[in-house]
């Protein structure tokens, strides 16, 4: 497995000599902005729910890093084949390549139908759906257990809220990546794609990271709704108003 990523990764900066620039984006500015963006759809800034915020910034470390992985063209084209189990078929590029669906992102070019592009949008939505919840429900266990720790280690300690469900903090995670995160990296990708070709590289590298942060606080403030409004993510305090 590590061999195959490492294997991805290297066509990835053969096709796209910016590919490493961009993670790196991705991974310092984008997931801060994230977690800022998390923060600012709280109330009193997330300094009364730093656990969930946590949660956020463990989470969102991982699943930005795979974003740009599973939308990053290749100059290899994927083959065409059947066998593999259904997991190893999800996460291969062959999978598309069989209907003759871009193994990137919607706007990569190349002679590709409508419907091939459709596809490729529902499929990276799937892809995203199953790593959003893989590592919701890593992020959410870690955070739960290290608050569990900090309460034994201090018992006068006392959590501003209720440790979230793990199944359904992941479902949410799931919901999030596979259409939020899914739509706004492709277009972000389709972005990225255009103005490449019309910036020199200093202002193109500008101009990325820049539209890279607001989508990455864009992400931290929609997936901040989108769990209060599922009940995922609800602090004590509110809920004692509520009663």
């Amino acid at each position: 497995m590590a061999g195959g990523l490492v294997k991805g990764w290297n066509e990835r900066v053969a096709a796209d000599p910016d590919f490493k620039y961009k993670v790196m984006v991705e991974q310092i500015i984008g997931v801060g902005a994230a977690v800022a963006g998390d923060m600012a759809g709280r109330p009193n800034f997330g300094l009364n729910e730093l656990d969930f915020v946590f949660s956020t910034l463990v989470v969102g470390s991982i699943v930005n890093f795979l974003l740009m992985y599973l939308l990053a063209p290749t100059l290899t084209p994927a083959v065409a084949g059947g066998r593999g189990n259904p997991m190893a078929k999800l996460f291969s590029d062959a999978t598309l390549a069989n209907v003759g669906a871009p193994t990137g992102h919607i706007f990569q070019k190349g002679t590709f139908t409508l419907g091939q592009r459709a596809t490729n949008v529902a499929f990276k939505g799937m892809q995203f759906g199953v790593v959003g919840i893989s590592a919701g429900l890593t992020g959410t266990a870690v955070s739960n257990t290290l608050l569990a720790i900090r309460k034994k280690l201090d018992p006068s300690f006392e959590m501003q809220n209720e440790a979230p469900n793990v199944i359904l903090n992941a479902m949410t995670w799931g919901l999030h990546m596979g259409v939020s995160s899914n739509l706004r990296y492709q277009v972000l990708n389709g972005i990225d794609m255009h103005l490449s070709a019309l910036l020199p590289g200093g202002a193109f590298k500008l101009a990325t990271s820049l539209i890279r942060t607001g989508n990455n606080v864009l992400g931290g403030v929609s997936f901040s709704v989108l769990a209060r409004v599922l009940g995922v993510q609800g602090g004590q305090k509110e809920a004692t108003k509520s009663e």
